[in-house]
C-alpha cells in the first residue's frame, strides 16, 4: 500500500495551518480473526477510499487478523471521534456486504466493536510546547 507521506507534513486549509496526526486502532466484534486474505486487502483498499472521500492523508496502515492500526492527518475540524465513525462505519457497511461470512463471524449489524483506541502526534514533543509558553511570559 503506498501512502501519501511518510513524514508528518503540514496541512492547510482556508484559515488553519496545522500538523495534526491520529493513530487510531480498532478490533471486531468479539476479537474474531475476521481480517485474513481477501478481506485484509479489501480492508485497507476502503480505508484509503474513505480518506481520499473525505480529504483525509493516510500516512499509514495494517490491519492483523484482529485489529486495524490506522495512521491518518486531517484537518482540525475533523474531532477524531468522527473521523474514526467514518472509518470503521465505512469499512464495516462495504465490508459486510462483500464478504458475508462476516456477518456470521461477527454479528449481522456490526464488524467492529463500538470501542477503540486513539493517540496523536504532531511536528514537537509536548515538552517543546511547554518550555516555548513558559519562554513566552512577558514578552
Amino acid at each position: 500500500m503506498r501512502y501519501m507521506s511518510d513524514t508528518l507534513q503540514a496541512g492547510k486549509t482556508r484559515w488553519t495551518h496545522y500538523r495534526i496526526a491520529y493513530h487510531f486502532v480498532w478490533i471486531p466484534k468479539y476479537r474474531r480473526p475476521a481480517l485474513a486474505g481477501e478481506t485484509e486487502s479489501a480492508c485497507k483498499k476502503l480505508v484509503a477510499e474513505c480518506c481520499a472521500h473525505y480529504g483525509f492523508r493516510l500516512l499509514a496502515l495494517e490491519t492483523d487478523r484482529d485489529h486495524v492500526h490506522c495512521f491518518v492527518s486531517a484537518p482540525p475540524r475533523w474531532a477524531p471521534a468522527t473521523i474514526v465513525g467514518l472509518l470503521k462505519g465505512y469499512t464495516s457497511r462495504r465490508l459486510r456486504e462483500r464478504f458475508p461470512k462476516l456477518k456470521r463471524l461477527c454479528g449481522g449489524d456490526r464488524l467492529w466493536t463500538q470501542a477503540y483506541y486513539v493517540g496523536t502526534a504532531g511536528a514537537v514533543s509536548a515538552e517543546v510546547i511547554r518550555r516555548y509558553i513558559q519562554e513566552c511570559q512577558g514578552k
